[in-house]
């Protein structure tokens, strides 16, 4: 069979005097049948394609499987008379969400156990759905949650009565899928936000239980392009935080759960640059701030004299403060240092950082804590250690290991190892990786390895515990991530470092990476996969092109890859965004700089990778046709014979097939593509 062959239909942008060619600009159309026609043939290619490898493909899935523990259950967080706690059972899809009612942590095991939210049951076979946020009233009584069935960002509100169990029949659509739900203190009302035209979400309303959705009231409305609107609640549960938000820049305003008819009152006025975020304690308000500290800082504002700003610590630029967790007792602050996450206690006038054994390691603090307990609950894991919670004494800081995540099968992590090590990136900086391989892994020379990154919005790949690559490991697969500059693993200037007119720098940084990896003999260029999802599907892609021989296989899932004209388009949803994060090409020198690198605009007739790639017809971050187009011109362009697949998911968008046993069976036949190109038998 050989691969579809997409027309072309001349077309051309004009803009600051240049001119593109984009003879597949025609695939944007999702209404014209000739485009899901297109899309159609692609699977059938890609089923073809894959047809051959399903043996190893159910192999690598049947080993995932096995991982899978009869029981997963999170350690139960106490908020009032309850202790909430979700659970994953061996042979289903989605998580089941409980509550018991216990004096404390060593009756749980006597307590009955009652379901709030079953998501099985919600579901209907073969199709998409995903819930997300979840808010229970201050009388544990209702429970608001969101769910979608479609793979976009648009998702439907809807109220149980937990004594009852049945639906309440308010329900309303048009909900952002996260931060946008919040109960008043009563339970009598609702707030939550809704989208625009392009799924940006804009407005927040207020809802008064058993009335109709048409009484709803506006209570704020973002009107810049460029900025989103969240809601949170304060962890004192007094105020819900309404947060005007872009890439550079946030605001502020406070909304009384007690007086939820009140209008919300602004903390402090947006001053672009500037990003602050906010919480409750005692009678001050904390502000964490960016403002004359580049690594953020930590200030106190007493609720009864706005305008004061005194610190609570003294900043130290070695520390990137991230979030802080207002307990009656005590202060829990996140962060990094060094490269890893970080917890600092503060209690009675005195900083003090959690120690950990293992060099490479993810710490965090669990949401959703009641604020006046005297235990706060912490998740400790790393590449070779499971997930495990502590609980942390507030007053004396000491702490009791509650439980380690079960791992099915054989595991002895002496039998794995993980490393960090360094490379130097085109520029001298020196960039991080984390590695993780069986010890036996390089006996016998260089082995198969998958390289990933991701380097964009300031977000962190961080070590996490994956039970399901152990029979990888032992096959000696091994596994490194890539910390470029883009994301802050090293601290916001990490971040600063890898946007707009330093955007390329991510690239650079990743083939760095790969060419150590290379030098250092760890892998070859035969044995060498990248991947990446996104905006990491922009970075392997924007690869791809400036260094691909360095590749056997690439791997990009719903790819950023054509980026210019994704954002001269401001009818595209969330394209306004973006603007701050890698700069408006209706701007003459963000054009041509964007145009330097962007995947689609750079297709070379060259040699080019095996490449593996997916797209979402449903998805809003990353329109399905940017990975289209991009491989309709792959195929024009490209003088190899190597594979290239597109895997389109007609039925979901931008984080692929729902529920855990449908992402194995993606993730298994992704493996199975690679594993047959980069493992030498």
């Amino acid at each position: 069979m050989k691969p579809p062959t997409a027309k072309q239909i001349p077309y051309k942008h004009r803009i600051h005097g240049d001119i593109r060619e984009d003879h597949y600009y025609w695939l944007k159309d999702r209404d014209n049948k000739d485009v899901i026609n297109y899309l159609e043939e692609e699977n059938q290619y890609y089923d073809h394609i894959l047809e051959p490898l399903k043996e190893q493909t159910e192999e690598i899935f049947d080993s995932m499987v096995q991982r899978i523990p009869e029981t997963e259950e999170k350690v139960p967080v106490q908020r009032g008379p309850y202790f909430y706690y979700s659970r994953l059972e061996k042979e289903k899809q989605y998580p089941i969400f409980a509550r018991k009612i216990a004096a404390n942590r060593e009756q749980l095991d006597k307590a009955k156990e009652e379901i709030v939210l079953d998501v099985n049951e919600l579901a209907h076979e073969d199709e998409y759905l995903n819930v997300t946020e979840r808010r229970i009233t201050a009388d544990h009584r209702l429970l608001a949650y969101l769910e979608n069935r479609d793979g976009s960002d648009r998702y439907t509100l809807y109220i149980k009565d937990l004594e009852t169990g049945s639906l309440l029949e308010d329900q309303i659509p048009n909900v952002y899928l996260f931060g946008s739900i919040e109960w008043s203190r009563s339970g009598q009302y609702i707030f939550y936000i809704i989208m625009d035209e392009n799924q940006r979400p804009y407005q927040l309303w207020r809802h008064r239980l058993s009335t109709s959705n048409t009484d709803d009231e506006l209570i704020y409305e973002e009107t810049d392009p460029t900025f989103t609107l969240f809601i949170n609640t304060s962890q004192s549960g007094k105020f819900i935080f309404i947060q005007s938000h872009s890439t550079e820049t946030t605001e502020f305003r406070l909304l009384d759960t007690d007086l939820p008819e009140d209008p919300p009152k602004l903390v402090d006025e947006r001053k672009h640059g500037v990003i602050y975020d906010v919480e409750h304690w005692e009678d001050d308000l904390l502000i964490l701030t960016n403002e004359n500290a580049l690594n953020f800082q930590l200030l106190r504002c007493p609720l009864d004299n706005p305008g004061l700003r005194e610190p609570v610590i003294n900043y130290d630029g070695k520390r990137f403060l991230q979030a802080v967790y207002p307990f009656r007792d005590a202060l829990l602050i996140f962060g990094r240092e060094k490269g890893m996450t970080q917890i600092w206690r503060f209690h009675d006038g005195k900083l003090e950082q959690f120690a950990w054994d293992e060099p490479i390691y993810t710490v965090s603090v669990v949401g959703n804590q009641s604020y006046t307990t005297t235990e706060v609950l912490i998740e400790y894991q790393s590449l070779l250690t499971p997930q495990t919670t502590f609980a942390v004494d507030l007053s004396s800081g000491n702490t009791q290991q509650l439980q380690v995540a079960p791992v099915s099968g054989n595991y002895e992590l002496s039998s794995y190892r993980q490393k960090q090590v360094w490379t130097t990136a085109e520029d001298g900086v020196n960039i991080p990786m984390m590695m993780v391989y069986h010890k036996d892994a390089f006996l016998t020379g260089p082995a198969p390895l998958i390289l990933e990154g991701y380097g964009s919005y300031g977000a962190n790949n961080d070590p996490y515990f994956d039970p399901y690559s152990i029979p990888l490991l032992d096959k000696g697969i091994v596994f490194v991530t890539a910390h470029i500059r883009g994301g802050s693993e090293m601290g916001r200037s990490w971040y600063e470092d890898g946007k707009m007119q330093k955007k390329r720098n991510s690239f650079t940084d990743f083939i760095a990476a790969a060419t150590y990896l290379i030098d250092e003999k760890y892998t070859t260029s035969s044995q060498l996969a990248a991947r990446g999802g996104s905006a990491g599907g922009l970075l392997v892609g924007a690869v791809a092109n400036m260094a691909g021989e360095l590749f056997k296989v690439i791997v990009p899932e719903v790819p950023f890859v054509d980026v210019v004209t994704t954002m001269l388009d401001d009818t595209i949803p969330l394209t306004t965004l973006e603007w701050e994060e890698w700069g408006n090409p209706q701007k003459l020198e963000d054009y041509f700089y964007m145009k330097s690198y962007s995947p689609y605009d750079n297709v070379e007739e060259k040699k080019y990778p095996h490449m593996y790639v997916t797209a979402g017809l449903n998805d809003p971050r990353v329109g399905y046709f940017e990975p289209a187009k991009w491989v309709a011109r792959l195929r024009e362009k490209k003088t190899d014979d190597n594979t290239l697949v597109l895997k389109t998911n007609m039925g979901a968008g931008h984080f692929g097939a729902s529920g855990r046993f449908n992402q194995l069976k993606e993730e298994s036949a992704y493996l199975a593509f690679t594993l047959d190109k980069i493992v030498v038998d």
